[in-house]
C-alpha cells in the first residue's frame, strides 16, 4: 500500500511519488527474510528448516463500481516492477526461502488473472508476465549477482533503481539474468559482466508499457506483454543493454 489502511491508494491512479514508495516497500520484504535467515542461522547452521513467506504482494483500493468485499483491483506496469523486486530478493535467500506465495491469483489484489463475467473475457496481468519471465529460474542453481552503480542514480527510499538476480542450469548449459530498471521516468545501460563462463549466445525479452500505470483490458488485453529486447551488444566483459524506464528484463544466456 501507498496510504493507510482506509485509503489504500488507487491501483491505476498514481503519482510518481507514490511509484517510489510503492517499490521500497517492496524492497523491505528482502530486509525482512534477511533479518529472519540470520536469526535461523544461528539455531539452525545446517538450513535444515526451511523459511516459509506468506503472503506477498500489493494491495490497493477496489476498482471503482465493483464489490468492495471482492477485493477486485486492476493489475499495473507498477505491480510487475513490485512482482520483480520481490523475486530477486527470494532468488537471494534461496538457501533459506522455499516458499513464497503471492497474495491471490484471480481477480483479487495482485492477481495473474483478471476474468470479465460479462463478456467472458480473461486478461493476463503484467504480473502474469513477470512469473513467466521467472519460471526459468525454478529448479536452477541461484548464482551470486551483483549490482554496481559508479554513479549517484535516482534512489527510492535510498534504494538503487535497478534489481538484479541470476541462475544457472549447468546441464543445459545455460543462464537466466532477471534485470528491472525501476527509474520511472528514465531508461539505463547496464553493462553484464559475465564471469567465469564463455556466453556464445543470448536472446532477451523485456516487460514495459506507455506508462507505469499501463494495463491490460479485454478490448487491449496486450498492453503490457512481452517483447523482444533489441539494444544488446557484445561487450568485453559479456554485454551490454538498455532498459526502458519502468520495465523488467529476461536475458537467457547460452553457455560454452
Amino acid at each position: 500500500m501507498t496510504g493507510p489502511w482506509e485509503h489504500k491508494g488507487s491501483a491505476t491512479d498514481f503519482t510518481e511519488d507514490e511509484w517510489y514508495v510503492a517499490l521500497a516497500r517492496a524492497s523491505r520484504t528482502e530486509e525482512l527474510i534477511a533479518r529472519h535467515a540470520t536469526i535461523m542461522d544461528q539455531h539452525d547452521p545446517g538450513k535444515r528448516i526451511g523459511l516459509v513467506l506468506d503472503e506477498w504482494g500489493t494491495w490497493w483500493d477496489v476498482e471503482p463500481g465493483t464489490n468492495p468485499g471482492f477485493l477486485y483491483q486492476q493489475n499495473t506496469v507498477r505491480d510487475a516492477l513490485v512482482a520483480a523486486v520481490h523475486f530477486d530478493g527470494f532468488h537471494r535467500h534461496a538457501d533459506r526461502l522455499v516458499m513464497a506465495n503471492i497474495a491471490q491469483t484471480v481477480n483479487v489484489l495482485q492477481a495473474m488473472i483478471l476474468t470479465d463475467p460479462e463478456t467472458g473475457a480473461l486478461v493476463l496481468t503484467p504480473t502474469y508476465h513477470v512469473f513467466a519471465m521467472n519460471a526459468g529460474h525454478q529448479d536452477a542453481a541461484a548464482l551470486a549477482t551483483h549490482v554496481s552503480l559508479p554513479e549517484a542514480p535516482r534512489q527510492a527510499d535510498g534504494r538503487a533503481l535497478v534489481s538484479a538476480s541470476a541462475s544457472l542450469r549447468e546441464a543445459e548449459g545455460a543462464a537466466l539474468v532477471s534485470l528491472s530498471n525501476l527509474d520511472a521516468a528514465e531508461p539505463r545501460t547496464l553493462v553484464l559482466d559475465l564471469r567465469g563462463r564463455e556466453v556464445t549466445g543470448h536472446e532477451a525479452t523485456v516487460l514495459t508499457g506507455e506508462g507505469t500505470a499501463a494495463h491490460n483490458t479485454p478490448e487491449a488485453p496486450e498492453a503490457v506483454a512481452p517483447r523482444p529486447l533489441t539494444v544488446v551488444r557484445p561487450h568485453e566483459k559479456g554485454l551490454e543493454l538498455t532498459l526502458p524506464p519502468h520495465s523488467v528484463a529476461a536475458v537467457r544466456l547460452t553457455l560454452a
